[in-house]
């Protein structure tokens, strides 16, 4: 029976990921080995980048509803820690689309505080 080696396995295993990559990239081990290592990095770097924008797009989002409603997030989120109501803003950006009137409660409740 062959035994294979452990380099072959790594080798393998580094083009298998390399898999669709362009010119040598996906054919030669040093270089395929390289671009899976950046496309790692990149890959990182893309999840902090993903949730930054979205973040600011719940910003936008409450900031909007807001408005509507006679405020500004800037008034509004000081007003939710002086009423002590611990939501985030995924959560509140969600309430303020679909259940507004939920959401005219609680921004109701950080205006007394303010």
């Amino acid at each position: 029976m062959r035994v294979k080696s452990p380099r072959r396995q790594r080798h393998n295993k580094v083009l298998a990921r390399a898999k669709g990559y362009r010119m040598t990239k996906h054919k030669l081990y040093k270089v395929a080995h390289e671009a899976v290592r950046h496309a790692g990095q990149y890959a990182f770097a893309g999840r902090h980048l993903r949730r930054r924008d979205m973040r600011r797009t719940w910003i936008t989002r409450l900031n909007a509803a807001l408005r509507a409603l006679g405020t500004t997030y800037s008034k509004f989120i000081p007003g939710l820690k002086k009423a002590n109501i611990t939501m985030n803003r995924k959560v509140l950006a969600d309430l303020a689309v679909r259940e507004p009137e939920t959401f005219k409660q609680i921004v109701d409740s950080s205006k007394l505080k303010v």
